[in-house]
């Protein structure tokens, strides 16, 4: 009695390294987004600074939205809590609260790409500068010392996200629905223990 064993042909054996490769390219190809690089708090003199860097990507269609003049807002958030455990975490202590917000925009006329943080603004000539200007946010003086008990443990958190809620109303109905308008860092966090 003879045992046949499926062996695969060579025909075969490309054709499923093909659809393998079919499968993965999606997920590489869709590597857009904001990713935290890094984000740590130091203290000096007293108070205790934010650095943090991000990798930010547009999706195409946010990268066309952004060349036909929409401009792109962005907030990044912290927070510092002090957990409580008797309270199952439901009712943490909110320590510190940051909020910035970034203005990302396009003039047609200079073919330049403009970052503005309030009143300050840059102008610069590609979008990969662009971006990375708005994924540095360097030394911002958030709490001091003092507010921080020693011996405790606490959770730092930071987010990185495209704010829709500032888009044109046309664009607002669009993001409901589209993951390309949806751009958004997960929660980073790590802990402060001073």
């Amino acid at each position: 009695m003879a045992s046949t064993t499926p062996s695969l042909r060579k025909p075969d054996l490309l054709r499923l390294l093909y659809g393998l490769c079919l499968l993965v390219l999606p997920l590489s190809a869709g590597a857009q987004g904001i990713h935290v690089k890094s984000a740590e708090l130091a203290p000096n003199a007293g108070e205790y600074y934010l650095s943090a860097s991000f990798e930010v990507e547009l999706s195409p269609t946010l990268e066309e939205a952004l060349n036909r003049g929409v401009a792109l807002h962005f907030v990044v958030e912290f927070e510092l809590i002090l957990p409580r455990w008797y309270t199952l975490y439901l009712w943490n202590r909110r320590v510190a609260r940051y909020e910035q917000d970034y203005r990302l925009s396009y003039n047609a006329l200079t073919r330049q790409y403009r970052v503005s943080l309030g009143t300050l603004h840059q102008s610069l000539d590609t979008l990969e500068e662009a971006l990375a200007l708005l994924g540095v946010f360097t030394r911002r003086p958030l709490f001091n010392a003092s507010e921080l008990v020693s011996g405790r443990v606490y959770e730092a958190q930071i987010v990185m996200r495209l704010d829709t809620g500032q888009l044109p109303k046309p664009f607002q109905i669009d993001a409901l629905g589209s993951r390309d308008w949806n751009l958004s860092s997960n929660w980073y966090r790590w802990t402060l223990a001073p």
